[in-house]
C-alpha cells in the first residue's frame, strides 16, 4: 500500500477494527510509558515511585530489587517499554482492511500482545514470590495489556477466517501475503 494511502486509512478510517486497533496501540503505548516511568526510577532518573495508599504495592522495593534486574543486566521497565512498545507498532502495521488484505498482520498483533499478557502474570507472580508486594505501575501495565490483548481479537477472527478461506479457494497472491 502506498504510504499516502497508508496516512489517511490510518488517521481517517473508521471500520471496527480500525477503532479497536487505535486502543490497542494507545493501551500498548501507555504500558510502555509505564515501563518509562519504572525504568527512569530503576536508572536512577527519578528518586521515587509513589504509591496508592491502599493495597499491596510498594513499587520501590520491587523495582530496585534483584527480581527487577535480573534479566540480560538491564532493568526490567526499560525491557517493558521495548516490547509494549514494539506490540503498538504491530498493531499500528497495515491499513484499515488488514484482515484481508494482510491476514498475518492481526494474527501477529493478538500472539504479541498474548504474549506480553503471559508474561505480566508471570512477573506479577514472580514480583510477589520474591518480594511480597507488587509495584503498582507493573500492575497499571498487566491490566493494560490484558484489554489490548482482548481488543485485538475480533480482526484476528476475521484474518484467521480470510486465511482459511484462502485455502478453500486457492492462495491468493504472494505480494497480498507478504510485508510490502
Amino acid at each position: 500500500m502506498e504510504p499516502t494511502r497508508l496516512s489517511r486509512e490510518l488517521r481517517t478510517g473508521r471500520s471496527p477494527d480500525l477503532r479497536r486497533r487505535r486502543w490497542v496501540i494507545g493501551l500498548s503505548l501507555f504500558g510502555a510509558a509505564v515501563g518509562g516511568i519504572v525504568g527512569a526510577y530503576q536508572t536512577g532518573i527519578t528518586r521515587r515511585l509513589p504509591d496508592p495508599p491502599v493495597g499491596p504495592f510498594d513499587s520501590e522495593r520491587v523495582d530496585a530489587s534483584d527480581y527487577a534486574y535480573k534479566r540480560m543486566e538491564t532493568p526490567d521497565g526499560l525491557q517493558m517499554t521495548v516490547t509494549l512498545a514494539a506490540t503498538a507498532a504491530l498493531a499500528g502495521a497495515g491499513g484499515e482492511d488488514r484482515a484481508r488484505t494482510k491476514p498475518h498482520l492481526p494474527v501477529l498483533t493478538t500472539v504479541k500482545a498474548l504474549y506480553d499478557v503471559g508474561t505480566a502474570m508471570k512477573l506479577a507472580q514472580e514480583e510477589w514470590n520474591e518480594n511480597r508486594a507488587l509495584c503498582a505501575y507493573c500492575q497499571a501495565a498487566t491490566v493494560s495489556t490484558v484489554a489490548a490483548a482482548a481488543l485485538s481479537l475480533p480482526e484476528t477472527v476475521r484474518a484467521l477466517n480470510t486465511i482459511r478461506d484462502y485455502g478453500l479457494r486457492g492462495a491468493p497472491p504472494v505480494e497480498r501475503l507478504l510485508p510490502a
